[in-house]
């Protein structure tokens, strides 16, 4: 999953105990119980059930069956208050697909590791798992675009910061990132790009901890953090002391997607792919997004095996 970082484990050791002691939390922006009266549902749609072709057999009679990979934080996919149900944004994509298809949604928790084995193995129909098309991946397996791939940059709520979308914008500001991943490459080349242009570079602040990183920000040690944008959007829903000033897609100066990951030539992308514009068409799908924070990174129309982050 191109947006895991090495920051991760640190910040889902945090996010763990966030969660764990979620129904505490007066201030939790997010419906983390299982039984998720909220989540968006739709209508089953005969022409996409005719459109899977017959050579493609679902691992499960009536039911649509789908690997996710919790990571421990909203709002992407982590558990809910009984730490046994997955929810999130990802959970809820799933069970729109699984609704347009006329099936149920049976969700398998799996390690991140071991999604690519057992999809190849027949064990599940689908990942839908925060997984960014890449052009290695795509040699193997086929994909289904539902959201785009997006770092953000954010800002303590009272910051003069308005704007941070371009290289010249960080000129001269304090950027907290995560060392050795992709928002630390676009950073330096950012930097390279500004000293070119007769600007001064950013000053890169590389911090694993969410908590170091948060307190940076508020006494003023950092002008801005950029990391993945989901988890910075929960922060900020949760904290209410940073806010999104900006955003850029991880295969910036392209752009690359989160997609819906199927065997290679199983025949079931084409279906899953008109599903989910069907739920971007009737509205469920920018419904479901904004549920958990993350409209600004809806797509207008998904794609089967769209463009894919190249190797850096």
């Amino acid at each position: 999953m191109f947006l895991r970082t090495k920051a991760i484990p640190a910040l889902i050791a945090a996010s763990v105990l966030l969660t764990a002691c979620v129904a505490s939390l007066a201030s939790e922006p997010f419906d983390l119980s299982p039984e998720q009266p909220a989540r968006l549902r739709t209508e089953k749609e005969p022409r996409l059930i005719g459109s899977v072709p017959e050579r493609f057999e679902f691992v499960e009679d009536g039911a649509f069956t789908v690997a996710v990979s919790p990571d421990g934080t909203p709002p992407i996919a982590t558990y809910a208050t009984d730490a046994a149900t997955v929810v999130g944004a990802d959970p809820d994509i799933a069970q729109l697909i699984a609704d347009k298809l006329g099936r149920k949604l049976n969700l398998v928790v799996v390690a991140w590791e071991d999604w690519p084995l057992g999809l190849t193995s027949g064990k599940y129909d689908a990942v839908i798992s925060n997984v960014g098309v890449t052009e290695e991946r795509k040699l193997k397996f086929d994909f289904s675009s539902y959201r785009q791939g997006l770092h953000g940059f954010y800002v303590k709520t009272d910051s003069p910061i308005t704007s941070i979308k371009e290289p010249k914008d960080i000129a001269g500001l304090r950027i907290i990132t995560d060392a050795g991943t992709i928002q630390d490459k676009i950073m330096v080349e950012w930097n390279r790009l500004n000293v070119e242009a007769g600007l001064r570079p950013a000053t890169i602040i590389y911090l694993d901890d969410t908590a170091a990183s948060s307190l940076a920000i508020r006494s003023g040690r950092a002008d801005a953090i950029f990391s993945m944008n989901s988890v910075q959007a929960y922060q900020a829903a949760l904290t209410g002391e940073t806010r999104s000033v900006g955003t850029v897609n991880a295969g910036w100066p392209l752009t690359t997607d989160v997609g819906v990951v199927t065997k290679k030539g199983s025949g079931i992308a084409d279906a899953i792919t008109a599903a989910l514009n069907e739920t971007i068409k009737e509205g469920t799908y920018a419904k479901a997004l904004a549920r958990w924070s993350l409209s600004a990174e809806q797509i207008a129309q998904s794609r089967t095996n769209p463009p894919g982050l190249k190797k850096y």
